[in-house]
């Protein structure tokens, strides 16, 4: 396996990179990861119906049907015991981010949870408070970050005591249960469902992206939570206009708080700037 290349961390003090080695660093991290995800994604395609596999229904499971991945994923959820570990990435077509915000405009729902809408089997309305019996980490991405509501979603995890971080490269979908029971995203419209020994996997590829990832909000520090906002979108690679469109402001107030950070930082470039941000711990 190649080396991952340093942190911001674990660079010598001082030796802050130039904005095109910064770039390659980043591109390569991104390299990593996205083979990580592909190579799960193969393994586990060997266990479907038609990777010819010994599909052990107690080992491996497909789900195909939207509503039974939610059905699902709200069952694991809410029996799991001490944790609930996922990814969540854009275009989520089981759960839209509106639909899972408590008194959003499209009905009640936890946040940024793959709850499914509607009644249970026995009538009554499915929880959508957060499980609290388990302690949440969750990994969102760029195209996460797009979506909307996508912050008011966060927002209202971390308010729930939830550990949140981003990362910018392409996420699959995960959800892991106690560590025991995974649900995997292998491609649009189809999940598995694992567990050991395979579910060691699921747990694995979570802990890499997590140790690779940043915080979503920091509480420490003087900057401003709009600004610490500013600073995460533009870390992931959003426009001016996307994150002018997921705050609620203009591009030109944008432009206006990003110069401003730039002046702080003492920066002439977003690139130094989010170098500087990350160093000193803004985001």
């Amino acid at each position: 396996m190649s080396p991952v290349p340093a942190t911001p961390s674990q660079r010598p003090e001082g030796a802050a990179p130039s904005g095109p080695a910064l770039r390659a660093s980043l591109d390569e991290l991104r390299g990593h990861l996205r083979g990580a995800d592909a190579a799960l994604a193969r393994l586990l395609g060997q266990w479907g119906p038609e990777g010819g596999g010994a599909a052990d229904e107690h080992v491996v499971r497909v789900w195909e049907r939207v509503e039974e991945q939610a059905r699902r994923i709200y069952e694991m959820e809410y029996a799991a015991r001490t944790s609930l570990w996922g990814f969540q990435s854009g275009a989520n077509t089981v759960a839209p981010v509106p639909t899972t915000i408590p008194g959003g405009p499209d009905g009640p729902g936890a946040p940024g949870g793959p709850e499914a809408e509607g009644p249970d089997e026995g009538g009554a309305p499915m929880r959508k408070d957060g499980n609290p019996d388990a302690s949440y980490r969750i990994v969102v991405d760029r195209d996460f970050l797009s979506e909307p509501a996508a912050l008011r979603a966060l927002d209202l995890r971390v308010e729930r005591g939830h550990q949140v971080r981003v990362v910018d490269q392409p996420l699959i979908k995960l959800l892991i249960a106690d560590e025991e029971t995974a649900m995997v995203q292998v491609e649009p419209g189809r999940s598995l469902e694992l567990r050991p020994p395979l579910v060691v996997l699921a747990v694995e590829l979570f802990e890499s992206v997590w140790r690779r990832s940043r915080p979503y909000l920091r509480e420490d520090g003087d900057l401003s939570p709009t600004d610490r906002r500013i600073l995460q979108l533009m870390l992931s690679g959003l426009t001016d206009a996307a994150t002018a469109h997921q705050l609620g402001t203009s591009p030109r107030t944008v432009q206006r708080r990003v110069r401003a950070l730039m002046d702080l930082a003492a920066v002439t470039s977003r690139v130094q700037l989010g170098w500087y941000a990350i160093r000193n711990n803004w985001v």
